[in-house]
């Protein structure tokens, strides 16, 4: 995978270059230690530029003496390979049914193809990434997720091994973290027979930012927030107003599992939840080292 060229930054002059590392130093000095979760998806993940851009922005994070933990999905990259293999995906209520084979297939592009990818990217940005999935460490316990039909609570839909997080044992990925490595998971569980479980990556993201103790959780995404009805971003939000937002609709669709994984979130401990525009170059730095707001924060209270 070629990296993109690096941009030409000599047109800043050296003081305006100590200006902006003095602007950043108050947040490396108040983040120092800590652990911040990043669920890596959309355009970051699939566009060269951006892609390069999150690597080098995961590594600096990890050398100015930040903890990062990357979740990644694959959802268009599941596709692609069913696709391949002549296999059509089902849906039902947004969610994949996931057969044996399929299953095979999500475990094959996760933790081989996609994972290996992110390893590799951060890895040539100048880190040292090591790939998870779920079943190393016995990390993420997992079951069959029942999915409740939303128009006839008494139905149940069998969508195979899609499955719902039983418990996290952070103890593999602690162990990475004191040891200089950036740990990068595939949302991956096992279940009590040793089944293999695809989990929606942005609970997974969430779930482990809470047993981690994480300082901030991330979620990168194709939009450029948390929007109002009338379209308008939503930069600062409390747990209660999201409820808010819940109830009269205005979060609905594909932004729910990503809220519900942020809210849990940030009502189970973890300082703040951002779901941030990863269509923006080095959106991850800009977050955490400056006060510009690329997206929603969710406080706690």
């Amino acid at each position: 995978m070629n990296m993109p060229q690096e941009p030409d930054l000599s047109y800043i002059g050296p003081r305006d270059k100590a200006e902006i590392l003095a602007q950043a130093l108050p947040y490396i000095r108040q983040f120092h230690g800590k652990t911040m979760v990043i669920k890596y998806g959309g355009n970051a993940m699939t566009d060269p530029a951006l892609q390069a851009d999150f690597a080098e922005d995961v590594v600096l994070l990890k050398l100015v003496g930040m903890n990062p933990v990357v979740v990644h999905g694959g959802g268009p990259q599941i596709e692609t390979a069913l696709n391949r293999l002549g296999k059509k995906g089902h849906f039902i209520q947004g969610m994949r049914v996931t057969d044996e084979e399929t299953m095979e297939v999500v475990e094959w592009v996760l933790a081989g193809q996609v994972q290996q990818d992110i390893v590799g990217l951060i890895n040539q940005a100048g880190g040292k990434a090591v790939g998870l999935t779920g079943r190393d460490g016995g990390m993420i316990r997992a079951k069959k997720l029942t999915l409740t039909d939303r128009d006839n609570p008494s139905i149940n839909h069998d969508i195979g091994f899609v499955g719902d997080i039983v418990s996290i044992d952070p103890s593999v990925v602690k162990a990475l973290q004191d040891d200089a490595f950036i740990p990068v998971i595939s949302p991956i569980g096992f279940g009590e027979e040793n089944e293999s479980y695809n989990i929606n990556a942005d609970l997974v993201a969430g779930k482990l930012a809470t047993v981690l103790q994480a300082e901030k959780l991330l979620l990168l995404t194709n939009t450029p927030g948390v929007l109002d009805k009338a379209g308008n971003l939503l930069t600062d939000l409390t747990a209660r107003e999201i409820d808010g937002l819940f109830a009269d609709g205005t979060i609905s669709g594909g932004m729910l599992p990503k809220i519900e994984g942020a809210l849990d979130a940030a009502k189970s401990g973890v300082n703040s939840v951002h779901i941030i525009d990863g269509r923006v170059p080095h959106a991850l730095l800009l977050e955490i080292l400056s006060d510009q707001a690329f997206g929603t924060m969710i406080r706690s209270h």
